[in-house]
């Protein structure tokens, strides 16, 4: 969390006037890519297909012609795979891959086989299923994606499970998290790139007049606010309450707020603030201390890799003085190892 006091204190002053100004950016320009994952030019789906049929069915598994093969394709191109390998075969790849694989690289080939939306869905699910809920989890994924990626994920969810996923929240969550999470669900949050200081202003003093001011905390107030504002107008709200609180409304909401609404409310602050600086925060605790949650690793490079691994990287980087790779290569091993390094790209 110390770095993002020092991000959030840093931003107070100078967060940049280009996109606080109220304009909107400019439009028609190519927007840059920060994944690590581009098209194999020379893609050929039944040849990838055939591949990995013969890597399945040699003697042992041929783990490192899988590895090649998914880890070097886009999404998009695993899906023509999966197609060509149900049409050349008559079988579903990610069956044949599951009773051949084992452990967490089979968990990171099998979700390069599911869509994005499919992914988030699945680790949704298995957040919510069997005893006890992984709250960070639901924070991660619902508190850091967009409108429509939430909508494609309840669709996913749906069809795969039978069941709305506001359905299975209230089942799994309860009180102040479970509204907040219900709020992201709705998709609903504006994401308009224009700023509105006069309500910036406003919902600053509605915060402060909801926590620091008052004995006590009116929940609904940082939950209505929060999950409702774009990141860019969180941003100028964070901003205008330096003006008027007494410390920053990052610990603002440490202090105020606990457990797991403190946690899905500090994603919307934290991704607000620095969405690649989030991840590898995460990424961080992921391999911290004694063992790997291999879980939340594989989720993060996975889903990140077409959106914005790299510059998930070069934050890992500034925050914690080694490449993500380098931590890679010192909490993971095998075929396990061998895949995310290749997920990652070059330094």
């Amino acid at each position: 969390m110390a770095f993002f006091q020092k991000l959030i204190k840093k931003f107070t002053n100078d967060k940049t006037s280009d996109d606080q100004t109220g304009k909107e950016p400019s439009k028609g320009k190519a927007q840059p890519y920060f994944g690590t994952i581009h098209p194999d030019p020379n893609f050929n789906a039944s040849r990838d297909a055939a591949a990995l049929q013969k890597a399945i069915e040699t003697k042992g598994v041929d783990e490192n012609a899988i590895t090649e093969i998914l880890a070097r394709r886009t999404n998009a191109q695993r899906q023509e795979i999966k197609a060509a390998y149900q049409k050349d075969t008559g079988k579903d790849l990610p069956k044949a891959l599951k009773s051949a694989l084992r452990s967490s690289y089979e968990d990171v080939v099998l979700a390069l086989l599911m869509t994005p939306a499919q992914f988030d869905a699945h680790e949704l699910r298995n957040a919510m299923k069997g005893l006890g809920t992984k709250e960070k989890t639901l924070c991660e994924i619902l508190g850091t994606r967009s409108n429509q990626e939430i909508r494609l994920i309840k669709a996913a969810f749906k069809e795969a499970y039978g069941e709305e996923l506001e359905h299975d929240m209230k089942g799994d969550t309860t009180g102040q998290f479970e509204t907040a999470l219900l709020n992201l669900c709705k998709a609903s949050r504006s994401e308009d790139p224009n700023i509105d200081d006069g309500l910036a202003k406003s919902d600053a003093k509605a915060l402060f007049e909801a926590g620091e001011k008052k004995l006590g905390t009116v929940y609904s107030v940082f939950i209505d606010i929060l999950t409702s504002r774009s990141e860019a107008q969180l941003c100028k709200i964070f901003k205008q309450y330096e003006k008027i609180g007494t410390q920053g409304l990052n610990t603002v909401v440490e202090d105020e707020l606990h457990g797991s609404l403190e946690e899905c409310l500090m994603t919307l602050v934290k991704a607000a603030w620095n969405k690649p600086a989030y991840f590898a925060e995460q990424l961080h605790l992921a391999m911290k201390g004694a063992g790997t949650n291999c879980n939340t690793l594989s989720r993060i490079i996975v889903s990140r890799s077409e959106k914005d691994l790299q510059k998930i990287k070069q934050e890992y980087k500034r925050m914690y003085g080694k490449t993500l790779q380098e931590a890679i290569l010192a909490e993971t091993k095998g075929d396990y190892e061998k895949v995310l390094l290749l997920l990652c790209g070059e330094n």
